[in-house]
């Protein structure tokens, strides 16, 4: 056994805590996880669906055999609460670490909103679930193409409650082959396998990694994606206008778009645009049925975006972060504790512009010498740099007025509120006047560090004239991070293109 954690004393991922070789986890098909934080990946259902491995079709036939006895049971009358939410809803299956909390992997699960969701559908999209006859199977994901609420993230607990038996065997073979028993424990698991005689959710006893008091759970990454799964609403909306010509019920067509004409205002918004067409599939939902035989018909692509999308996920958040870590953990004084919240705030957010700045940290937004712009990622890190810290760290907080990126504290009386921007943000200016400000008085603090970061000279510039029209300057309360990419190379190697880099991804 390798023990892989204990060379650089720095355990962020399953590999580092259970002491096992990382190609291992490679060789096995698993997702080396983050045991630090959550990270953006998710069970994709149509993966298992369009899958050429038996085991993973069975599990999808699995899933569609239960969401059909739900359908079945919500047409009974005088159905006892309880049953409902032990067959309705579920908790999220936290022990995988994927989804999208910023600290720990807490969520909230499938709750009465989700049961609800579910149960409308059951009488609307769903009313010939296992019986279509456009597609070439029913799928899952019809949830979160015409109710709002229910989202990539439901349908990937669901998914993941649903085969749950599966990667707990997945686990445990894993574990008894590779990890030291010292670091297993019995856990006996609720709702595992369902007694479609009994109508019950069974437990089980296994034999899993131990973190804490919890066990940790292994995925597939042949079944994760990021972003979207493949049937998703943002597509069934965006290639509507071309979905709707490949119809070939001519009556069905004209009802989409004459419905469609009737919704648009003069002169349309992209927004209205999208709205008018939500509201013409909501009035014909066969449509629905349509878009999702178009993302079978190019099914075999979706195993191919996946893996680039996972890929993309284990550069960023496991390979580049560690290193980013170990030379943030590097630096010996860095971990002694400084006299209050906000000196290491500042502390950390300096090293962390050290390391992006001149340490190569910059690397972590590029990928093909492209920028990848977005603030989860610079939170994620800034995360990181906490490690070993004796603050506490609670990301998200909202205390009535919105959210803040991270609320770090020491009792009642220190607190300090880090707010992390992209300088590309079009929002920046309305932030910088008033979101930390309200923010402090929510949460009772007069400390705050604003975090900008740059990819190039023209958002740099931007930046210093808001600031300048604000009458704000750089210093401990406001700090810009450069991560062009063009003054961090050789001088001989630039583009003309390298030095105004294009601006994407997450902007608002």
């Amino acid at each position: 056994m390798t023990s892989h954690g204990s060379e650089n004393n720095l355990n962020m991922y399953f590999s580092d805590f259970f002491e096992v070789n990382p190609a291992l986890i490679e060789e096995y098909g698993a997702f080396d996880l983050s045991l630090i934080n959550d990270l953006p990946l998710f069970v994709d259902p149509f993966l298992l669906f369009n899958s050429e491995k038996p085991e993973y079709v069975a599990l999808h036939d699995q899933i569609i055999a239960y969401v059909a006895f739900l359908r079945d049971i919500s047409q009974e009358p005088g159905i006892h609460p309880g049953l409902l939410k032990s067959w309705f809803r579920f908790p999220e299956v936290k022990q995988n670490w994927f989804g999208y909390s910023q600290v720990g992997n807490g969520g909230s699960g499938l709750g009465a909103k989700f049961a609800s969701a579910l149960n409308d559908n059951l009488h609307t999209v769903f009313t010939d679930f296992g019986e279509e006859q456009v597609t070439q199977g029913s799928h899952l994901e019809k949830l979160c193409l015409i109710r709002g609420g229910v989202g990539r993230d439901n349908i990937s607990d669901f998914t993941t409650n649903l085969i749950k038996e599966f990667l707990l065997d997945y686990t445990q073979t894993f574990a008894q082959q590779h990890i030291d028993d010292t670091l297993l424990a019995d856990f006996a698991v609720k709702k595992v396998e369902f007694n479609y005689k009994t109508r019950t959710w069974i437990s089980k006893t296994y034999r899993l990694p131990a973190f804490g008091d919890d066990f940790v759970l292994l995925t597939p990454k042949d079944i994760l994606t990021k972003d979207d799964t493949w049937i998703n609403k943002s597509e069934m909306v965006g290639n509507f206008q071309n979905i709707v010509q490949c119809i070939p019920n001519d009556q069905l067509r004209a009802q989409l778009s004459d419905y469609l004409v009737r919704m648009l205002p003069d002169d349309p918004t992209q927004k209205e645009f999208n709205e008018a067409v939500s509201r013409t599939i909501l009035k014909h939902p066969e449509y629905i049925d349509y878009f999702i035989k178009q993302k079978e018909d190019t099914g075999d692509q979706a195993s191919k975006v996946s893996e680039l999308k996972v890929a993309d996920t284990e550069r960023l958040f496991i390979i580049q972060a560690k290193e980013l870590a170990l030379t943030i953990n590097d630096e010996s004084k860095f971990y002694k504790q400084p006299a209050d919240t906000f000196e290491e705030s500042y502390q950390k957010v300096m090293y962390l512009k050290q390391v992006i700045e001149h340490n190569d940290g910059y690397r972590f937004f590029y990928h093909k010498g492209e920028p990848i712009k977005r603030e989860s990622d610079l939170q994620l890190l800034f995360k990181l740099t906490w490690h070993a810290s004796p603050s506490s760290v609670d990301a998200e907080v909202n205390n009535g007025r919105g959210p803040v990126d991270f609320k770090i504290s020491r009792g009642r009386k220190d607190s300090t509120l880090v707010e992390f921007k992209l300088a590309a943000n079009t929002k920046l200016k309305q932030n910088l006047k008033h979101q930390v400000e309200v923010y402090k008085d929510a949460n009772q603090t007069n400390k705050s560090i604003k975090v900008i970061l740059y990819f190039s000279f023209s958002e740099y510039e931007r930046v210093m004239r808001i600031l300048d029209e604000l009458e704000l300057s750089e210093g401990k309360e406001i700090v810009l991070i450069d991560a062009q990419q063009y003054n961090k190379i050789s001088a001989s190697n630039v583009t003309d293109a390298q030095l105004d880099l294009p601006i994407s991804s997450d902007t608002e």
